[in-house]
């Protein structure tokens, strides 16, 4: 329990980590659905938000979906077909094949491979924008040359090396299925994230940036996808007078209700990203003096800023002992660790989080290969004789957390946060 010095009095209302910012407008689409009757998976709600998604995005087509997974279900499975073939009926086109993923990420980002039946092969960290490391990209395909489809997520809203990640898809071949569902509106260079990939999606989960309480896009510039996207997301029915069937299909489709919302949050992201802009640079300037550095921001590129996270120095760690569920540490002066600083969060009523615990750590992806840039990661007795070896993601999520990011909290709000945090190295 946090009880280091003498403990700030609580905030008065909670502190989220990101919740939902309505406007009203959005109020005003529901109601328009609900009026004219329009409450299905099919309306003008639906219509808008998919052309506005499109063109902030730079992309030709825009699929609304259930949820930003079912977006990436749907990305994965039609990269699956493109190179693989078509899907065999209770057997996806990846069944028995590798893919290459994001090992920093939540685990909506992997499971669709799962769900086609491949096998995800996972690609440590870069410390520059703690998302997939080129580097170790090129590594896993000296080490498993016949992989065709690689997934990258963009971690807390920073965009990861694209370009250098495109490079090296190409030149082995390979499909890049772009996860952008923290990420909507960051930029990289002349593009924005989800415009990158092959194909992509994003999502409008009630934490993301914009919400629609729940729900994704599927991104892609060709109208033969996305054709194909849509009608496998309402059931794969044919053209036909009745019900028929001739593929696998899902009731993925976003309904008009959901779609309003969507519509009513898209024409304020701008402002949303200035506001988390803001809770970042706030942070990053009060720790300054602390042993401790923000989530980092790589050149040419602008996040939306979605989670402002904090990386604790190696000699500034106290020590701590993590197991599957729980953890022990021991408080220490001028020290401390990711949950000493998430309890005296939670002692003043605000909430944080630890940053994503890396795919490869996860008891149901253990056994999946895990390239890092010095080579097979799983394959620690030997590699961890070389002093190079390091487990970037293992190191980040030892050392990270994620702060209070709501663009609602107040500047006394953050203030108070900022100086709780301060406290813990006292």
């Amino acid at each position: 329990m946090f009880n280091k010095e003498q403990t700030i009095i609580p905030l008065k209302s909670k502190v989220w980590l990101s919740s939902p910012t309505m406007h009203g407008e959005e109020l005003k689409y529901m109601k328009e659905a609900f009026e004219t009757n329009w409450m299905s998976t099919v309306g003008e709600n639906i219509n808008e938000a998919e052309h506005m998604t499109a063109e902030k995005i730079g992309c030709k087509y825009a699929v609304a979906l259930s949820s930003g997974t079912a977006a990436l279900h749907l990305a994965v499975k039609l990269a699956g077909e493109k190179v693989y073939g078509n899907t065999v009926l209770g057997k996806g086109a990846l069944h028995g094949r590798r893919v290459f993923c994001s090992d920093m990420t939540f685990d909506a980002t992997v499971n669709p491979v799962v769900y086609e039946g491949g096998i995800p092969v996972f690609i440590d960290t870069e410390y520059d924008s703690w998302n997939m490391d080129p580097a170790s990209l090129e590594k896993a395909f000296e080490i498993y040359p016949d992989v065709k489809i690689i997934v990258i997520a963009h971690l807390y809203g920073t965009p990861g090396k694209i370009d250098e990640i495109r490079r090296v898809a190409d030149k082995h071949g390979a499909l890049i299925v772009e996860d952008a569902a923290e990420s909507f509106g960051a930029a990289y260079k002349s593009g924005q994230t989800g415009g990158y990939g092959d194909y992509a999606c994003i999502s409008f989960n009630g934490n993301k940036i914009c919400t629609g309480t729940s729900g994704g896009m599927f991104l892609t510039n060709a109208k033969e996808d996305a054709d194909k996207v849509r009608k496998w997301s309402t059931q794969a029915r044919e053209n036909a007078p009745w019900y028929q069937h001739e593929e696998l299909g899902y009731n993925y489709r976003m309904s008009n209700i959901n779609a309003g919302v969507v519509r009513g949050q898209l024409p304020y992201l701008e402002e949303h990203i200035r506001q988390k802009k803001a809770i970042y640079y706030k942070y990053k300037e009060n720790f300054k003096d602390l042993p401790v550095s923000m989530n980092p921001i790589p050149k040419e590129c602008e996040p939306n800023y979605w989670l402002s996270c904090l990386l604790i120095d190696k000699a500034a760690m106290c020590r701590q002992v993590r197991g599957e569920k729980d953890v022990l540490y021991t408080s220490e002066h001028g020290k401390s660790c990711p949950t000493e600083i998430l309890e005296a969060l939670v002692s003043i009523n605000a909430e944080g989080r630890p940053i994503w615990k890396p795919m490869h750590m996860q008891p149901i992806y253990r056994m999946n290969g895990f390239v890092t840039r010095d080579g097979n990661g799983r394959a620690r007795t030997n590699a961890y004789i070389h002093s190079t070896f390091v487990d970037v993601g293992a190191d980040i999520f030892e050392r990270g957390l994620c702060l209070p990011s709501d663009n609602k909290m107040t500047p006394e709000q953050q203030e108070n946060i900022i100086e709780i945090i301060k406290r813990c190295f006292a």
